[in-house]
């Protein structure tokens, strides 16, 4: 613990001087005195101006993602039971942590509001500076030597700044969607909740960049500079890149609002793979000197995707899946007992015979204390994708094996549910899926580690009776009734579209079996048990080797050209030389991490698969195993007894939550949008100081 607070020390040290450097970046004292200063002191026949820059802007966050990794790796050494000593801390930050619904923004907690009235500020105040100084140095005389007139000049003015401030957003744009982050833990987020983030970012990095354009298309056609449009500067600005980068945004940024994302998935996700040519063209756009002001992040993402990529190569050990009545699919596969993950935990699946491109995300909703050697995924069907893998599964002529390959799982470093006496979990639909894995874990907690854990309140809304049938997922296939009898367990089971239970089309679940595949891989930590420490070595090692790259390069075949002025050397080049680097450099360090941990992993990958042959089957002919369970049955008794079905209604959430009189009540939700408002609502009315919102991920 204390060598963690030490690291978390450090890590906002960094972080504080980071944004006060741009805070800084706008005003005189920084572009005259201070970056000159620095430019003259680290200015050298290796690194050139772009060293400075790699210094101020792109060491401090590789710092902390480095000191993020062992972080990380100490995390994972904690035990469960240090939870009590920080629930104290946790309580006095409880007020900031209440949530607030903002339209446009959605749920926000209060320290997420505060977060992003900061960087709002930051904005307006960089702006506002950058304009004061500017629009100064604008006189009519000034303006008339290059035959402009005062509000052409400043528009011109304007139009730069414009883009300078759409620099800022750009340099945090890849942090929320870098999934294995480093950094992420370090301010308790991860990379799925942080996807709102990404959202706000994107919006207003695209406002800027599109206003940038716009203002200097406007320029350039009222100085009758139209020409402009079509130059690519050998060593200044190119604006054909520039214009290239632009479309590549917009057309990404118009596929990303909600109505056209949710109707139209798949043009949503394959248009956004034109961040390729966006950030391609943007730093061909700026230099490679002024890019490597945005470059750590997107350094950091480029790590991440190279591991997925990695990942997703190998074919998973896939061993059954139980098929429901209610349109939704349990995917069991082997993993690795050096593999751990946290409840809530989420992981992207690729069925190539369904899609070859396609990844979908989808809640894990096993425990990996309870079931150390499997790993399941609850998918019901929403959209073509998942009803494409159900009738696959559920026809008569079912497959007997099925190619997946996997990313992930992704989630919280740690989870802290024994804080609470009571734990209320309210969701709608499929929304239970993240409380399955939660309610397993509290199983692990309660039954195995003795931990006293809280009284769990179940609140579960279906349209169907079909629907309960998700309820038999809360335990594993191998729970007795003994595994949760220390728990103190309610659930509220609302059918809202029936009035009674409905006997038609009764059918029960069915668990299909798969033939195992000598090629099929459990599913093991991408970099090992100490993956966290290999990523640490990942970014350090990989940058060090472009640092020592880019300086070679620079010393023996830019610098002889260029002399460190800048004004001889190709821009355009020099970008795509550092750009070639930073991805070889990253796929040789990636790949050699990733091939000496695989050899690890082996051995317990052929002790797993030589298990497989135990594997049940009801036939030689068919895999079918009918699991005998009936509609209005769960699958223990002791279950059933904890379960109050209503037909015909909706729970009243409010009266649920306010009765709640304990000290202590975690209030988690997962469904529908308007359910989760009304949860959030209630949360933050102030008239129960008792409740705590919970954010909880969710992904199907």
């Amino acid at each position: 613990m204390d060598a963690m607070k030490a690291i978390r020390a450090m890590v906002m040290v960094v972080f504080i001087g980071y944004l006060f450097i741009w805070v800084m970046t706008p005003t005189n004292v920084y572009r005259q005195k201070w970056l000159p200063s620095i430019r003259a002191k680290t200015s050298s026949t290796y690194l050139g101006a772009q060293g400075s820059t790699i210094l101020i802007y792109t060491f401090p966050v590789l710092f902390i993602a480095a000191l993020g990794s062992v972080y990380l790796h100490f995390g994972k050494k904690i035990s469960g039971g240090e939870n009590e000593s920080r629930s104290s801390k946790k309580n006095r930050l409880a007020i900031w942590k209440r949530p607030v619904i903002i339209k446009g923004l959605g749920i926000v907690s209060r320290i997420e509001l505060a977060f992003f009235i900061m960087f709002i500020a930051l904005l307006v105040w960089s702006f506002s500076t950058y304009l004061h100084i500017s629009f100064a140095k604008i006189t009519p005389k000034s303006a008339a030597k290059k035959g402009e007139e005062v509000w052409q000049a400043k528009l011109d003015s304007a139009a730069l700044r414009l883009g300078l401030i759409g620099n800022i957003c750009l340099a945090f744009l890849f942090f929320p969607v870098t999934r294995g982050s480093s950094v992420l833990p370090l301010f308790g987020l991860t990379s799925e909740a942080s996807v709102k983030y990404h959202i706000w970012l994107g919006h207003i990095v695209m406002t800027l960049f599109t206003a940038h354009g716009v203002c200097y298309t406007i320029f350039w056609a009222v100085t009758h500079q139209s020409s402009e449009l079509l130059k690519w500067e050998t060593t200044g600005v190119s604006n054909v890149a520039g214009e290239v980068a632009l479309v590549a945004g917009l057309v990404m940024w118009a596929t990303t609002f909600p109505r056209i994302r949710r109707k139209m998935f798949e043009l949503f996700f394959y248009t956004h793979h034109l961040y390729i040519v966006f950030m391609l063209f943007f730093v061909l756009h700026v230099g490679i000197s002024y890019a490597c002001i945005m470059l750590p992040g997107f350094y950091l993402f480029l790590v991440d995707r190279y591991l997925r990529f990695l990942q997703s190569r190998q074919r998973v050990r896939l061993l059954s899946a139980r098929i429901l009545p209610c349109e939704t699919v349990e995917l069991n596969f082997s993993k690795s007992r050096a593999l751990s993950y946290t409840p809530t935990s989420i992981m992207f699946l690729n069925v190539p015979s369904i899609s070859k491109v396609q990844w979908h995300p989808f809640t894990v909703s096993s425990s990996s204390s309870l079931e150390p050697e499997k790993l399941s995924v609850t998918i019901k069907v929403e959209g073509s994708w998942s009803k494409k893998l159900f009738q696959l599964l559920s026809s008569p002529n079912s497959v007997d094996r099925l190619d997946v390959s996997i990313e992930g799982p992704y989630g919280p470093v740690s989870t802290d549910f024994l804080r609470h006496d009571t734990l209320v979990m309210v969701s709608g639909g499929s929304g239970i899926t993240p409380f399955i894995s939660i309610f397993q874990e509290l199983i692990f907690m309660s039954e195995i580690l003795k931990c006293k854990t809280p009284k769990i309140i179940l609140v579960t809304s279906f349209k169907s009776s079909s629907d309960l049938t998700m309820l038999d997922l809360l335990l594993p296939n191998s729970a007795t009734a003994s595994d949760f009898s220390k728990l103190e367990l309610q659930v509220e089971a609302y059918v809202t579209r029936e009035k009674q239970l409905s006997t038609e089309n009764k059918m029960n679940i069915q668990t299909l079996w798969f033939k195992p595949n000598p090629s099929d891989a459990p599913i093991t930590p991408i970099l090992g048990q100490n993956s966290s420490l290999w990523l640490g070595v990942i970014i350090c090692s990989s940058f060090l080797i472009f640092l020592l790259f880019i300086g070679i390069l620079t010393r023996f075949y830019i610098y002889p050209i260029d002399h460190n002025t800048n004004k001889i050397f190709s821009y355009s080049t020099r970008a795509v030389l550092n750009m070639l680097f930073i991805c070889i450099c990253i796929a040789l360090t990636a790949s050699a991490s990733f091939l000496w941990n695989k050899k690890e992993n082996a051995m317990e990958t052929k002790q797993i698969q030589n298990m497989d042959g135990t594997t049940p089957q009801a036939s030689p002919n068919s895999w079918f195993y009918n699991a005998d369970r009936e509609l209005e049955s769960l699958p223990q008794h002791s279950l059933v007894q904890s379960t109050n079905l209503h037909f015909g209604e909706r729970p009243d959430l409010k009266k649920i939550l306010f009765e709640r009189k304990e000290s202590s009540v975690g209030v988690l939700v997962c469904g529908p949008k308007k359910m989760r408002h009304e949860v959030a609502g209630i949360c933050s009315s102030g008239l129960a100081a008792n409740l705590h919102f919970e954010s909880i991920s969710f992904s199907w």
